[in-house]
C-alpha cells in the first residue's frame, strides 16, 4: 500500500502539513516574497514552456478563447507578483485571531485561526491558478494538491520548480505544495475517494467539472459554479450606462465566470437600449454578436461604426441560448414585461453566481436584490466587479456559489478554520 501513488501523495502532504509552522510564523510572509522573486527570475523559462502548451493547443484545434486562457504574458507576471505582495499584506489580519471575550464570570474565550488541512484543487486550462493554489491556501498553513488540465502540463512543470524552490528558501516543507503532473484520471478519482486524507476540495472550471466533483466525492467542497449570469435593464435605467455595463461585463473577458450571458430588458425600452449598445460597440471597435429576441426589432442606423467590417452582428435567439455560457463575445437579449418576469427567468436559468440590475428606481433595485439568489448582485455596475481585490475583500482563490462556509470571493479568511481557546481558571461544569 505504501507504494501506491495516491498514498504517497497524501502521506507526503499530510506530513508536510504537520511539519509546517503554525499560522502567523514569519516563514509564510517570507514565502510570499520568495515566490514573487522566483517567478520573476524564472519567467523566461516559464513562458518558453507555456509557448509549447499554447502551440499544442492550437494544433489540437482548441477555440481561440480557450487558447487565450492558456497563454502567459508579462502582464500575468506583474499580476502574480502583486498577488504575492497582497497576500503578505493581508496575512496579519487573518492570523492574529480574535480578542478575548468573557466566558461567564469565570474565564475568557478567544478564537485562533487554524488551517483547513489538505486542500485539493482541480482546475482546467488556467496556469495562473497554479500559482493561486500554491500561494493562498499555503500562506495560512494548508497543504495544497494542485491538479491542472493536461493543456498546461509543460507550464505547470516549470511552475512546480519555482514553487518548490520558494518553499525551501522560505523554510517551509517542500511537500506543502504538490503539483500533480500525472495526467491519468485514475489518480484524480483515487484522490477524490479519500475524504479521510483530503480535508477540502476546491474545483475551478466548467459546470461539468464542478458537477463531477460534487457527485464523485464526499470531500467537503468549496465550489465555484458556472457563470450563467444575467443583467436586468429596467425601464427607469440610464440606457447609455446600461450599454456601458453590458460591454464591460462581456468584452474584456468573454469566457470569464463573471461575464454576462443574457440581458433581460424591459420591452418598452428594448429598442433604445439596443441602439445605445450598437453605437457604443462601434466606438469600442471589437467584434460583438447579439442573439436577439425575435419579438424585438434589430436597431436601424446604417453607416454606424459598429456595422463596419462586420463588428456588430445580430442573430435570432434560439431556445438553447437560454441558460448557457457562450464563452465568446456573444450575449443574448430577451425582452420582458415586468421586473417579476425578469426575476422568474433568473430563478429558472441562473447559476446563482453573479446577477445585475440597472435601474434609477431604487425600489425596483432593492426588490431585485431581495428576490434574486446569487453569490453577488451588482446594482448599476459591471458584473466583473465581482472580484475579491476589486471589492476590497482581499486576494481570492475562487468565487464560491455554495451556501455553507463561504459564498462569493474565497479569500484568505475563508481558507482557515478556528479553534476556541477557553481560559477556564479551574472552572468545572458541575
Amino acid at each position: 500500500m505504501t507504494d501506491d501513488p495516491t498514498n504517497r501523495l497524501l502521506g507526503s502532504a499530510r506530513a508536510a502539513l504537520h511539519a509546517a509552522p503554525p499560522i502567523g510564523d514569519d516563514a509564510y510572509p517570507r514565502y510570499c516574497r520568495e515566490l514573487a522573486r522566483g517567478l520573476t527570475a524564472a519567467w523566461p523559462a516559464v513562458v518558453a514552456a507555456n509557448r509549447q502548451d499554447v502551440a499544442r493547443a492550437e494544433e489540437d484545434g482548441l477555440p481561440p478563447t480557450l487558447v487565450d486562457r492558456l497563454r502567459l504574458t508579462d502582464a500575468h507576471l506583474a499580476g502574480l507578483v502583486r498577488l504575492c505582495a497582497q497576500a503578505e499584506r493581508e496575512l496579519p489580519h487573518v492570523t492574529r485571531g480574535g480578542e478575548p471575550v468573557p466566558a461567564g464570570d469565570w474565564g475568557t474565550l478567544r478564537r485562533i485561526p487554524k488551517p483547513l488541512g489538505v486542500v485539493f484543487m482541480i482546475y482546467e486550462a488556467r496556469p495562473t491558478v497554479t500559482v493561486d493554489g500554491a500561494l493562498l491556501p499555503v500562506v495560512v498553513g494548508n497543504a495544497a494538491l494542485l491538479r491542472g488540465g493536461k493543456e498546461i502540463a509543460r507550464t505547470d512543470a516549470a511552475l512546480a520548480e519555482v514553487i518548490g524552490a520558494a518553499l525551501t528558501a522560505a523554510g517551509l516543507p517542500r511537500d506543502l505544495v504538490t503539483v500533480v503532473r500525472d495526467p491519468d484520471r485514475r489518480l484524480m478519482k483515487a484522490l477524490l475517494a479519500r475524504p479521510d486524507a483530503v480535508d477540502v476540495l476546491v474545483p475551478r472550471g466548467s459546470p461539468s467539472l464542478i458537477e463531477y466533483c460534487r457527485s464523485a466525492s464526499s470531500i467537503p467542497l468549496i465550489a465555484s459554479g458556472g457563470g450563467v449570469n444575467h443583467l436586468y435593464v429596467h425601464r427607469s435605467a440610464d440606457l447609455e450606462l446600461a450599454a456601458e455595463i453590458t460591454l464591460d461585463s462581456k468584452v474584456p473577458e468573454p469566457a470569464g465566470c463573471t461575464s454576462v450571458e443574457l440581458v433581460l430588458v424591459d420591452r418598452e425600452v428594448a429598442g433604445e437600449y439596443l441602439t445605445a449598445l450598437r453605437r457604443l460597440a462601434g466606438k469600442r471597435g471589437a467584434p460583438f454578436t447579439v442573439r436577439l429576441d425575435p419579438s424585438v426589432p434589430a436597431p436601424d442606423g446604417p453607416g454606424d461604426p459598429a456595422d463596419q467590417d462586420g463588428l456588430w452582428r445580430t442573430q435570432p435567439l434560439q431556445p438553447h441560448d437560454v441558460g448557457r455560457e457562450f464563452l465568446d463575445p456573444v450575449i443574448a437579449v430577451l425582452a420582458v414585461d415586468t421586473p417579476d418576469e425578469a426575476v422568474e427567468h433568473i430563478r429558472r436559468h441562473g447559476s446563482t453566481h453573479t446577477e445585475g440590475v440597472v435601474a434609477r428606481d431604487r425600489t425596483v433595485a432593492e426588490r431585485f436584490t431581495r428576490r434574486v439568489d446569487a453569490a453577488t448582485i451588482v446594482v448599476n455596475g459591471s458584473l466583473r466587479l465581482h472580484d475579491g481585490p476589486k471589492l476590497g475583500l482581499g486576494a481570492e482563490i475562487s468565487i464560491a456559489t455554495g451556501r455553507l462556509h463561504v459564498r462569493g470571493p474565497v479569500t484568505l479568511g475563508s481558507l482557515v478554520s478556528g479553534t476556541w481557546v477557553v481560559e477556564a481558571n479551574g472552572e468545572l461544569r458541575g
